[in-house]
C-alpha cells in the first residue's frame, strides 16, 4: 500500500506480483477487499505489471473488472479459491476422485517410486508427477482431426494430448478448445498435453512424419534435419508479425476524440457495437476507457460508455453497408428471435449465454422439504450437500458447487438432482444465487442427524459432499473441522439394510415429488455407510489423518499422500496455493483448469454475473445451442458395457484408441480399487487415483476410467455407446 515499499521492492522492474490471500481468516470479504485496495496501489504505481491475485469469495472478482489497468489479456488473472474449490468438488461428483487427478496436475512436483511402497502407492505416485504443458504441434498434424493428432500423440509420442488452442477466422481472441471434434488442426496449432516432464512435450514439436514415422523409441525423436522443419517455426513469426502490422494499418477502428465519444454517446455506441460484432471480438471485462494515442480510444469501450448485455442484444448484427451490399436486411439478435419465435409458447430452458440449464426464480419455501416428505421422495443418483453453517456465517458461494453440474453439455434428465441438509436461515442468504437453478431441494435438518440423512436416501446418493461455512477458530486448528470430521464417521458408522426394502417398495408410489430423483435406474444402494460415496473438505490439511480409521497415514504426512486424498473423498483448499506458481508459467493453464471445472464459465458470463442480477433466461437460439457442443468429464466402467472386453486383462493403450476412434471419448486416467482381489479379511473397496497411466499398463474388469466425453444430441441411457463418430 505504500509506495515507497513499493519502489524499494522495484515493482516496476519486477516480471510479475503476486497477491496471496489469508485462507483462515475470520472474515473472507475484509480479506478480499484488502487485497484488492493491494493491486490498485500496485497498478497505481506500475500500471503495466502483471498481477496475479488470490480471491476468498467469487463475488468479489467483479471489483477487479472495475480497476482501471487490470487487463487480463496481458496476463493478469485471479484465482478464485470458492470458485475453483466448490468446482473442483462438483466435477468429483460426477467422477468420483477427479478433483484429485486435476490437483495433482497443477502442483509442481517429482514422483519417486519405492519397492518398498504397497503397489497402489507407486501407481498413484507416477500420476502425481504428470503436469499440464503447452506446446506448439509440428507441421506433421497440419490438416489432421484432433481424434488422430490425439492418437498419434498418445501412441507414437507417448503424450497425452487434451486439448488445442483455437483461433477465430475473425481474428478474435483464441480459445481453448477440449477434446474438440470435427474441426481440423490449423498450422502452428498450439497443444496442451499432460506429461511428465517439458522435455517429453518437445516430441510434439520435433515429430516429423518423414523422418521419424518407423522410429520405435520415443527418446529417439529429437530435432530433424528437414529443412522445412527447421525454417517453419520463423516463419510463422514472421508472417504473424506482417499480419499483426497490417492489421494495425489497414484494419484498426479510427480512434475517436474523448470529447466526440461523450458528445455522441448513443451513435458511438451503435457504431462500435457494430464494429464489434462485425471483428467478433470480445466485450472488455472491465469496460474502461484505453487510450491508445494523445487522444485515442480503443473501438471496445462503445464510446466512452459500458452498455448492458441486453442492450447489445437490441443491436444490428452487420454494418448497414453490408447489409446493402448483401441484397437483404440482416436483423439484430432480437428481431430475429420476434420474427421466428412464439414467445407465449416458448420456454427458456438456458440461461442468456447457453452454457447453463436455467428455471425461473422460485422461492426457497417452494424447495423446503421436511423430513416426511423427504422420506416419500424416492430419491436416487442425487447429490447430497451436507452444510454447516451458522445464521451469520460467511457466504461460501454454493452457485460455485451446483452450476458446474447444471451444464448445458448434459440433458435435462442428466441432472443430478441436488438435495442440500443444512440450516434454512443460512441458505436464504445464499438462495438468490440458486434461484434460477432446477432441480434443487433444501431440508432444514442437520448433516449429523441420522434421521435426516435417511429420509434423503443418503445410502442412494452418486455422492455425498460435506461442506462447512463457519468461521474457525483461531484457538486450535485441529478443531476447524470438527463439524466435517464428524458428519464423515457418522455417515460411515450407519447400517442401512432395514431400509432398503422399504425402498423397492415404494418404487410404484405415483407421488408427485417422485420426479426429483432419477428413478428410471434402480439400484440396492450400500449396506454399510463406508461404501457411500462421499468427499470432505478440509479447512486444516493436518486433520485428514481422523477421516479414515483404518489407514496407516502419519499425521505428519503431506496431505497429497494420504490415503483419504489420494482415493478423492477429502480435498482442502491449500492444494489450490500450488496453481498460483502454475499460472504465472503458463496462464492458459488455469484457463484450461476453469472451463473444465467450472462446467464453461466465459468472460460474458462473469459481466453478467457482476451485474449483481444472477443468472438470467434466454431463448434459444442456434448459437446459444451450439454452445452446448463442449466436452464433459465423465467415468465410465470397464466391468459391464461396449467397454467391457478391455477389462480384461488388456492394455491401457487399446482402450485408448478404441474410445477414441468409435466414441470420441478421450481417456485421461484411472479409478482402480486398492484392493483388486477382495478376498483377505482387511481388503476394501476403496479406489484410487491413477492419472494418464502408461500405455502397457494392464486393466482390470474392476476399473473405472476417467474421460472427457462429447456432447451429442441423441438422449440416451447409456449415451456414450451412441456417440456420433
Amino acid at each position: 500500500m505504500n509506495a515507497m515499499d513499493l519502489e524499494r521492492a522495484k515493482v516496476h522492474e519486477a516480471d510479475a506480483c503476486l497477491v496471496l490471500a489469508n485462507k483462515y481468516c475470520p472474515d473472507p470479504d475484509a480479506e478480499d477487499a484488502a487485497n484488492i485496495m493491494r493491486v490498485i496501489s500496485i497498478k497505481n504505481y506500475s500500471d503495466d505489471i502483471r498481477v496475479i491475485i488470490q480471491l476468498m469469495q467469487y463475488h468479489n472478482k467483479a471489483y477487479l473488472l472495475n480497476i482501471p489497468s487490470w487487463d487480463w489479456k496481458q496476463g493478469d488473472d485471479v484465482i478464485c479459491l470458492a470458485e475453483l474449490k466448490l468446482g473442483f468438488i462438483a466435477q468429483s461428483c460426477l467422477a468420483p476422485g477427479f478433483s484429485t487427478m486435476m490437483a495433482n496436475l497443477f502442483a509442481m512436483r517429482s514422483f519417486k517410486t519405492s519397492p518398498d511402497m504397497a503397489a497402489w502407492q507407486n501407481d498413484y505416485l507416477q500420476g502425481t508427477g504428470c503436469e499440464m504443458y503447452t506446446e506448439t504441434l509440428s507441421p506433421t498434424f497440419t490438416g489432421m482431426t484432433f481424434s488422430q493428432a490425439s492418437e498419434l500423440c498418445f501412441v507414437k509420442l507417448k503424450l497425452l494430448l487434451l486439448a488445442i488452442e483455437v483461433k477465430p477466422e475473425d481474428g478474435g481472441d483464441p480459445k481453448i478448445s477440449i477434446n474438440p471434434r470435427r474441426s481440423k488442426l490449423p498450422t502452428n496449432t498450439v497443444g496442451f498435453f499432460i506429461a511428465q516432464s517439458a522435455e517429453e512435450v518437445k516430441r510434439a514439436w520435433f515429430y516429423c512424419k518423414a523422418c521419424h514415422e518407423d522410429v520405435k523409441d520415443e527418446n529417439l525423436i529429437k530435432k530433424c534435419k528437414c529443412k522445412h522443419l527447421m525454417t517453419f517455426r520463423k516463419g510463422v513469426r514472421a508472417i504473424q508479425l506482417v499480419g499483426k502490422t497490417m492489421a494495425n494499418k489497414t484494419g484498426a477502428t479510427p480512434a475517436t476524440p474523448f470529447s466526440a465519444a461523450l458528445s455522441k454517446p448513443l451513435l458511438n455506441i451503435k457504431n462500435s457495437v457494430m464494429a464489434k460484432e462485425e471483428n467478433g471480438s470480445k466485450p472488455v471485462m472491465n469496460g474502461r476507457l484505453v487510450p491508445i494515442g494523445p487522444n485515442g480510444l480503443v473501438d471496445e469501450t462503445y464510446g466512452g460508455y459500458h452498455i448492458s448485455y441486453e442492450v447489445k442484444k437490441l443491436m444490428p448484427t452487420n454494418k448497414p453497408a453490408d447489409q446493402q451490399k448483401n441484397g437483404k436486411m440482416e436483423v439484430g439478435i432480437a428481431d430475429d428471435q420476434a420474427k421466428d419465435f412464439d414467445f407465449a409458447k416458448t420456454e427458456m430452458k438456458y440461461d442468456s449465454t447457453g452454457m447453463f440449464h436455467w428455471t425461473p426464480a422460485r422461492s426457497i419455501e417452494d424447495c423446503i422439504l421436511d423430513r416426511n416428505q423427504a422420506a416419500m421422495t424416492v430419491l436416487n443418483g442425487h447429490v447430497v450437500v451436507c452444510l454447516f453453517a451458522d445464521p451469520d456465517s460467511p457466504l461460501i458461494g454454493l452457485r460455485n458447487l451446483v452450476m458446474p453440474l447444471r451444464a448445458s453439455n448434459f440433458h435435462y434428465h442428466e441432472l443430478k438432482h441436488v438435495v442440500i441438509v443444512g440450516a434454512v436461515d443460512y441458505l436464504r442468504r445464499e438462495w438468490k444465487t440458486l434461484q434460477n437453478l432446477p432441480k434443487i431441494s433444501v431440508l432444514n435438518g442437520s448433516p449429523l442427524s441420522r434421521a435426516d440423512l435417511r429420509a434423503v436416501n443418503v445410502n442412494l446418493c452418486d455422492m455425498c459432499v460435506i461442506l462447512s461455512a463457519k468461521v474457525p477458530s483461531n484457538d486450535d486448528p485441529t478443531l476447524a473441522d470438527k463439524e466435517a470430521i464428524l458428519a464423515s464417521l457418522n455417515i460411515k458408522a450407519m447400517t442401512f439394510g432395514d431400509i432398503i426394502t422399504n425402498i423397492e417398495s415404494m418404487g410404484d408410489s405415483k407421488d408427485a415429488l417422485n420426479n426429483m430423483g432419477d428413478t428410471t435406474v434402480k439400484r440396492p444402494g450400500p449396506i454399510y455407510g463406508t461404501n457411500v460415496p462421499m468427499i470432505t473438505e478440509l479447512v486444516n490439511d493436518s486433520n485428514v489423518q481422523f477421516l479414515d480409521q483404518d489407514d496407516d497415514d502419519d499425521p505428519d504426512t503431506e496431505l497429497y499422500l494420504t490415503q483419504p486424498f489420494a482415493c478423492g473423498t477429502a480435498f482442502a483448499v491449500s492444494v489450490l496455493d500450488s496453481l498460483m506458481s502454475t499460472t504465472y508459467f503458463n496462464q492458459n493453464a488455469l484457463t484450461l483448469i476453469r472451463s473444465l471445472i467450472t462446467g464453461g464459465a466465459t468472460p460474458e458470463l462473469e459481466i453478467i454475473l457482476a451485474e449483481g442480477a444472477g443468472l438470467r433466461g434466454g431463448y434459444s437460439t442456434p448459437d446459444t445451442l451450439s454452445h452446448r457442443d463442449r466436452c464433459r468429464v465423465g467415468q465410465i466402467s470397464l466391468s459391464d458395457g461396449p467397454l467391457a472386453t478391455f477389462g480384461e486383462g488388456r492394455k491401457y493403450q487399446d482402450l485408448f484408441v478404441a474410445s477414441l476412434r468409435n466414441y470420441g471419448m478421450l481417456c485421461i486416467g484411472l479409478y482402480r480399487l486398492r484392493d483388486a482381489a477382495l478376498t483377505t479379511v482387511d481388503a476394501t473397496s476403496k479406489r484410487y487415483v491413477i492419472t494418464n497411466p502408461p500405455f502397457d499398463f494392464g486393466l482390470l474388469p474392476t476399473d473405472q476410467v476417467y474421460v472427457l466425453l462429447p456432447f451429442e444430441r441423441k438422449q440416451s441411457r447409456f449415451s456414450f455407446s451412441e456417440t456420433e463418430v
